[in-house]
């Protein structure tokens, strides 16, 4: 798997994964997987991921006063996706790629045209107690399975209309939390070598170029035209793979 083509291709998605999310302010998982997974395994692509996304969190999970608040807040949140992502590892590890892939397209689908509508879903009020265990199981499930934490997880985190900054942290996090949980179940599953970390790790320095040039970018180009266009892009990407899939091709 270590090789030098991989390690080529491994760079340039971080690359391209950091410009995406410096222009708009998310995206690196979703680029980097779906770029990854048309040349080596999901469950690999997940492993490689896994540096860069601590490493890109631990930042933003500690930078504000809010830490505490926000972990006395969510804690049954992640609990319950740190339980759902040993649930989805263990469903990963015993099932073929192609399948994952499929999952991984609906999800790419649903995200994407959830985020072109863009509805305002209500605040969950008395009804969070139970609705933060059961978005943080149901999104640690599908983490474990695709590497994606965006359905419905995250947009259950937008329904709790935190202050900017605080959602920015807490966002920190749950990704922090959720990307070590995922080391440690695909650790256990021997699902995590060697040569995933060093691709890993090599996807470092591309990842904060790519943030560096995209927050540059931001000023120079209509955001909500390259927004649209990148959710566009990934329906089409989330089709594709599923058409593949089902097929029984690779992706």
């Amino acid at each position: 798997m270590l090789t030098t083509e991989n390690a080529l291709l491994v760079a340039a998605a971080f690359l391209v994964g950091g410009l995406v999310k410096g222009t708009i302010g998310l995206g690196l998982p979703v680029v980097v997987l779906t770029a990854l997974v048309f040349v080596m395994p999901l469950r690999d692509a997940m492993a490689v991921f896994l540096v860069p996304g601590i490493a890109s969190n631990v930042w933003q999970a500690t930078n504000g006063p809010w830490l505490g608040l926000l972990a006395r807040r969510l804690w049954s949140f992640l609990a319950a996706a740190v339980f759902g992502i040993a649930v989805g590892v263990t469903v990963m590890a015993g099932s073929r790629s192609n399948a994952m892939v499929v999952v991984l397209g609906g999800l790419l689908i649903a995200y994407s045209s959830y985020a072109l509508v863009a509805p305002r879903l209500p605040q969950p009020g008395r009804g969070e107690r139970w609705l933060s265990p059961l978005a943080g199981a149901s999104g640690g499930v599908l983490f474990g399975m695709t590497g994606l934490f965006i359905v419905p997880s995250l947009l259950y985190l937008e329904t709790l209309r935190l202050p900017r900054d605080q959602f920015v942290q807490a966002l920190g996090l749950t990704f922090v939390t959720i990307s070590t949980t995922l080391a440690l179940a695909m650790a256990g599953h021997a699902l995590l070598g060697a040569d995933h970390l060093i691709l890993s790790a090599i996807g470092l320095p591309p990842v904060f170029a790519g943030l560096w040039a995209g927050r540059r970018l931001r000023h120079r180009i209509s955001e909500a035209g390259f927004r649209k266009a990148f959710f566009v892009a990934l329906i089409v990407t989330g089709v594709y793979m599923i058409v593949r899939s089902l097929g029984g091709g690779p992706v």
